[in-house]
């Protein structure tokens, strides 16, 4: 029976935070070939600095996104000449994934957050991190509260924005394309383009097409994911799922070709065959974005920013990986827009350890956790055994 007493309203009880967290944040000049991104602005650096973190930049690190060393130091970085004194920082935040020589020069018992590249990842290089006993997160597998990834979301999105400039590029190019600008104009027919893939590159691969004035086509297997792009885009735009004879009839007229598949295993299927190449049109475009997985045509091979484009049978091909890094500075300030609130976040709670303990979806992205392997991928690929993240964060709280 309830008391009067128990029947008076109290105040809510509400969660107290840990005590606060300082540590020092490492930002490496990135070595990896045509990598030029960073991973903190200096925007986001004075932020963290203004909180009392230290965040030790190699000197030129921001250079190939358009970043000063006066612009990082006037931010509150401590600036520094060698990569040695960067990896000594608690925290290590990279693009891409540390080299061996980069692993041999942190001392262990750090977190990194970099990308992964399940594909490139061999036993001997996770082994270096084991030993070192390492927290590591690949930030192509960090999950938002809508299941998706926010980092990978991201940098799609410029992915796909910049498939079609670059495709325009090439349209109108006197020796890859037939001058011709991509578009629509008064009394000229507006340029076809076909976009295999209705994800998030293909998205924005299509609102940047249609707001030039082009006509889309978008090929996809799932009519949720052509439903939804349909909802997204405002627009009732031509799609199909990827019957042969369709895709064929909209590739004869097609002067752009965007692939955009992702694929969740470590190869991007291949979609359109060398005939069906062969049946485009001369001066035709295609920017292979899946290029990273391999590539959906069959005729693509990798080239390089350098030298980004070949012909086969008078079609332009475009099958640079991480087009991304083509625009270093867009993609850098998308990068430190979503790391700046994740450390801020994390030395709230008292350190990276103790954000993955409380959120859910920040875990997914580690495969490491104090030196032990918690990726389920990683382990099946390599053979290696593992340990549910989660069952190891109940017991670390």
């Amino acid at each position: 029976m309830s008391t009067k007493q128990q029947l008076m309203p109290r105040e809510e009880m509400l969660e107290v935070a840990d005590s606060g967290r300082r540590f020092s944040i490492g930002l490496p000049r990135e070595m990896s070939y045509q990598e030029k991104r960073i991973a903190l602005v200096p925007a986001a650096v004075k932020m963290l600095v203004e909180n009392d973190h230290e965040v030790i930049v190699q000197r030129n690190a921001g250079q190939a996104a358009y970043f000063t060393n006066q612009e990082y130091a006037e931010a509150g970085a401590q600036l520094v000449d060698s990569a040695a004194e960067v990896f000594k920082s608690e925290i290590i935040l990279k693009v891409a994934p540390p080299t061996m020589d980069e692993i041999s020069m942190m001392p262990g018992r750090q977190s990194l957050l970099s990308a992964l590249h399940l594909a490139a990842c061999s036993k001997e290089y996770l082994r270096a991190l084991i030993d070192k006993r390492f927290t590591a997160l690949a930030f192509e597998y960090i999950k938002d509260k809508s299941n998706d990834s926010p980092v990978v979301k991201s940098i799609s999105e410029i992915a796909g924005t910049a498939s079609i400039h670059i495709a325009a590029e090439y349209l109108s190019h006197e020796k890859y394309g037939t001058g011709r600008m991509l578009g629509g104009f008064t009394g000229i027919a507006p340029s076809e383009v076909v976009v295999i893939g209705a994800g998030t590159v293909g998205e924005y691969a299509c609102r940047t097409a249609l707001g030039m004035g082009a006509l889309v086509k978008v090929f996809d297997n799932s009519i949720y994911k052509l439903q939804r792009l349909k909802t997204n885009l405002h627009q009732n735009i031509f799609t199909s799922t990827l019957q042969e004879a369709e895709l064929l009839r909209a590739l004869k007229t097609a002067d752009v070709l965007i692939c955009a598949v992702y694929a969740k295993s470590r190869r991007a299927p291949v979609i359109i065959s060398a005939p069906m190449v062969e049946s485009m049109k001369q001066g035709a475009v295609i920017v292979d974005v899946s290029i990273d997985q391999g590539g959906c045509v069959e005729t693509s091979h990798i080239t390089s920013h350098k030298d980004p484009v070949f012909k086969y049978a008078g079609v332009t091909h475009y099958c640079v990986p991480n087009i991304a890094s083509r625009f270093p500075q867009t993609a850098s300030i998308a990068l430190s827009n979503y790391f700046a609130p994740v450390l801020m976040r994390a030395g709230e709670l008292g350190g990276i350890e103790k954000l993955l303990v409380r959120d859910y979806f920040f875990r997914q992205g580690a495969y490491l956790f104090n030196g032990i392997l918690t990726s389920k991928p990683l382990g099946e690929y390599l053979n290696l055994p593992y340990q549910d993240i989660d069952l190891l964060m109940a017991a670390f709280q």
